[in-house]
């Protein structure tokens, strides 16, 4: 099926293949030089930090609607094993091992995550992802990102707790949020956008945070505004990123398509910004230091992390 003229010329309006070079697999997070990075530790004025990442365990946030998208399973391989066991008071050890998906809860997606029209990012092929993960846009390129975040709260500045379910952010949504925060965005910020739907998966809603029956997210409208504010890299507080239901019924999951292939943005899913915001909202301050820097798992197509904002 073909996609909806508006989606086709807004790719072309956001695209950024060869802005950084033919053989470009970062995107976006080009954004972040030096100076954006220095911007960061500028904001850090208390000390105080915040784990932005939600527990990595077997009774996860993965119901199975996504096959082979595992809760982290992990397996103890040793325990007090002693390399004399005879001696109680020698070296013993224990270790574990883990299986599960990459994406299965506080994520960053690789560009590599998504394709359409046989293309990845910059051109890449699509066909150079296969049974050994991907050749080209993998996460392992990312090797460090860091830099300033600003927290969008988009559900605080609307007035509300939770956006409702399938709500699509718009870019006057952004910009409101961006009042909202009293901050002035810069070339290579890294964006969180609060959608307040985390609080659900706390509550044990899982079912509903899963969003498969709705989810609030960035409209398409969005992704030109990432594209304008030359944002480095966008992550929100929900399981699927964009609105669900999508908006154009022809296009399932267009801003992935858009954010991950035309314009070569890293994003990120499964991100809890709940004690963040509160702390934003008590001392006004919604820029910070953020460490979030993927695992480098080669031919990757996403990685867990746990993120960091140091205020």
């Amino acid at each position: 099926m073909p996609l909806p003229k508006e989606i086709k010329a807004l790719a072309q309006q956001v695209n950024t293949w060869g802005k950084w070079g033919d053989d470009d697999q970062l995107g976006t997070l080009n954004y972040l030089t030096d100076e954006a990075v220095l911007r960061g530790t500028a904001a850090v004025r208390s000390g105080r930090r915040f784990s932005l990442a939600v527990d990595l365990q077997l009774d996860g946030m993965q119901l199975g609607a996504i096959p082979g998208r595992l809760n982290p399973l992990r397996t103890m391989v040793a325990v007090n094993a002693g390399m004399n066991p005879d001696d109680p008071e020698s070296f013993h050890t224990s270790d574990d091992v883990v299986t599960m998906g990459l994406q299965a809860a506080t994520h960053w997606d690789a560009l590599a995550h998504v394709s359409y029209s046989g293309n990845l990012y910059n051109g890449n092929p699509a066909s150079g992802i296969n049974e050994w993960g991907a050749s080209a846009c993998g996460i392992s390129n990312v090797r460090t990102l860091t830099g300033r975040g600003v927290l969008l709260d988009v559900a605080a500045a609307k007035g509300v707790d939770e956006l409702d379910l399938g709500y699509a952010i718009t870019a006057d949504d952004l910009d409101a949020a961006v009042a909202h925060a009293g901050v002035e965005l810069a070339s290579g910020d890294i964006v969180l956008i609060r959608t307040g739907l985390m609080a659900r998966y706390f509550a044990g809603d899982k079912q509903s945070y899963n969003g498969w029956s709705g989810s609030p997210g960035p409209g398409v409208s969005c992704v030109e505004w990432f594209h304008r504010h030359e944002v480095a890299a966008a992550a929100t507080d929900t399981l699927v990123f964009e609105v669900f239901p999508p908006e154009h019924d022809d296009a399932m999951l267009a801003v992935h398509m858009l954010d991950l292939v035309d314009l070569g943005m890293t994003q990120g899913q499964n991100w809890n910004l709940e004690e963040l915001a509160a702390d934003c909202a008590a001392d006004g301050q919604y820029d910070f230091l953020l460490e979030a820097s993927p695992l480098p798992f080669v031919g990757g197509c996403g990685s867990p992390v746990n993120p960091v904002a140091i205020k």
